[in-house]
């Protein structure tokens, strides 16, 4: 762990102008210190000398007034870091958020959910301690001690010359407990990470394992981890409270030498009795932002663990996006920009999926198998086309929906829409013109009505009825309580799979896209609901291009084309006559 790691303030630039006052206050800390310990010892060296109550007036009252502008300044400070703190916080979760939406389903699915969850939520409220508390204290640390060294240097060389011999100590034992604690530190971090991944796994397959009776095991393992985390996390406390011992017995040490030193001479009559005072109070202040950055240092280590693992996942690599623009040239009003040599005009968002898709020799292999997903595939299909994909388990067909919608980038090969290379164009305006039903469909926490309009926000009720009655879902959807008003839960558990499923179908139909991706959308319907899918199907995407995906070569739906895929290989590529012996016969 660094004192402090500047991709913190390269990626929470919210949060400058708070950090900024900080510094400033801290100034003002400084300058206030010394004028503390030099009205002070004025105003004690004054009574020594018994002059009265009447010379010490003006030196009290400067002192009262300095004395609550440290107290402000040290409010201020605090307030400017927790504001700091929540922006930094804010900043850090939309961009780790934004982040993980960019690197797509296959770089989450090598992930744990849980543990970027709890790095989301539980790591990052940790950095409170990180902005609140360490880097005030670092600020301070940075300016109060060379100030003080300063002013006690001018005012007596000797006592200065044993401060700067013994000052460096204080840092250099925190920089070797810092470097003893990382380890634990690191691991408290980790356990805590699994501790939130596996709980989350667990609450999420409860039911499966109620079934097998590995609830009270699973709960085993819990208790162990948690056990687990719970002596890590005493480590790193014994390894803050010696931390503290240590710095505050090298600080006492030192000041007492100071101390002693300056008594001695102070008897032998060497140094002035306002000299000696001003030495003893500053000598103190000296030490102290040392000891105290050294001890907040150790509280904020699993917020700044917490923080550069979002750090981490921040600076992940990209899949690589579109082009840079050239630079535009000085032209005359009207002309158009010229393109640039080699360069394609994309096309419009609304005709991008309207042309050919063509692949070419692509290859996809995902990291840690040893067989590629797709293994030099060459396909071309045509605008309008209904294409349904077919093959046993593992052959490659839901990787071949992925690359279309960009979850992941070819590993060899290249796919064209148009002309024009598929990732030479934007995600955003890429993914508007697709409608997709995965295998297993997702269902948001919040009604009914909303999670029909998922892809298509600004639609209407009586948009979003006419869609769930076309995917069979209006019926089952108004006896629910409220309708499409009803609350349904994450996940919406109390929901029957054939019925998320045909909520995620009224979901695409309601898109309303060019191109339709349907894995396996029949999969959790019976035999006559499979039928009258495929029939609405076939009405309401007449026009569109559609990949479906079915797990057996009866699709049940009247096919352009039969892509049979096995082990990531383009098998057979039926043709329309191939296609209509696969329609369902007549009654």
């Amino acid at each position: 762990m660094k004192p402090f790691d500047p991709r913190l303030t390269r990626h929470a630039h919210a949060a400058f102008g708070c950090l900024l006052l900080t510094t400033i206050l801290g100034l003002a800390a400084t300058a206030l210190v010394l004028a503390q310990a030099g009205l002070l010892a004025h105003a004690l060296a004054t009574a020594a000398r018994g002059t009265g109550l009447g010379p010490l007036g003006g030196t009290v009252l400067a002192l009262l007034l300095v004395v609550a502008g440290r107290a402000a300044v040290a409010y201020g400070g605090e307030v400017a870091a927790l504001r700091a703190a929540a922006r930094v916080k804010s900043q850090l979760r939309c961009g780790l958020m934004a982040k993980v939406l960019r690197l797509g389903p296959s770089w989450l699915a090598s992930q744990r959910g849980g543990e970027i969850t709890t790095l989301a939520t539980t790591g990052l409220d940790a950095l409170d301690a990180y902005f609140a508390r360490y880097l005030p204290q670092l600020v301070l640390a940075c300016f109060v001690p060379l100030a003080v060294l300063a002013r006690v240097t001018a005012a007596d060389w000797e006592s200065g010359l044993v401060i700067a011999v013994t000052l460096p100590l204080v840092p250099l034992f925190a920089i070797l407990i810092g470097s003893f604690s990382k380890a634990r530190t690191q691991r408290q971090w980790q356990l805590l990470a699994r501790l939130g991944g596996h709980f989350l796994d667990v609450v999420e397959g409860l039911p499966t394992l109620k079934a097998f009776g590995r609830a009270k095991a699973q709960a085993e393992v819990i208790r162990s981890v948690t056990s687990e985390h719970r002596t890590a996390t005493m480590a790193v406390l014994r390894v803050t409270f010696l931390s503290a011992l240590v710095l505050e017995l090298a600080a006492a040490l030192a000041t007492a030498l100071v101390a002693v030193e300056v008594g001695l001479r102070l008897l032998t009559g060497h140094i002035e009795y306002e000299t000696a005072l001003l030495v003893l109070l500053l000598t103190p202040e000296a030490y102290l932002p040392l000891r105290n950055v050294g001890a907040q240092f150790h509280a904020s280590a699993q917020g700044t663990e917490a923080a550069q693992h979002a750090l981490d996942i921040l600076e992940q690599p990209e899949p690589p996006g579109p082009p840079a623009a050239p630079p535009e040239q000085s032209r005359k009003p009207g002309q158009p920009v010229p393109a640039a040599a080699g360069s394609v005009v994309q096309p419009a968002a609304a005709d991008l999926w309207s042309q050919p898709i063509t692949l070419t020799d692509v290859t996809l292999a995902y990291p840690g198998r040893p067989a590629p997903a797709l293994n030099g595939i060459s396909l071309t299909i045509s605008p309008g086309e209904r294409i349904v994909v077919t093959g046993p388990n593992g052959a490659g067909k839901s990787s071949l929906l992925a690359l279309l919608l960009r979850f992941c980038e070819p590993t060899a090969g290249r796919i064209d829409v148009g002309g024009t290379e598929l990732r030479a164009i934007p995600v955003s305006s890429l993914r508007r013109q697709i409608a997709w039903v995965p295998q297993r469909p997702y269902l948001f926490a919040g009604t009914v009505a909303e999670n029909i309009a998922l892809g298509a926000p600004a639609a209407d009720a009586a948009a979003i009825r006419r869609a769930a009655r076309r995917a069979g879902a209006e019926e089952f959807i108004d006896r629910l309580p409220g309708g499409f008003t009803a609350q349904l839960t994450e996940r919406a558990v109390t929901l029957s799979a054939g019925q998320r499923q045909r909520i995620a179908l009224a979901r695409a139909f309601l898109r309303d896209a060019p191109l339709v991706l349907l894995d396996e959308p029949a999969a959790h319907l019976d035999p006559l609901a499979t039928q009258q899918l495929m029939t609405v199907i076939e009405t309401l995407l007449a026009d569109r291009t559609v990949l479906l995906v079915s797990h057996g070569r009866h699709a049940g739906i009247r096919a352009d084309r039969v892509l049979h895929l096995d082990q990531g290989r383009l098998v057979s590529a039926g043709q329309p006559a191939l296609a209509a012996s696969l329609r369902p016969a007549s009654p």
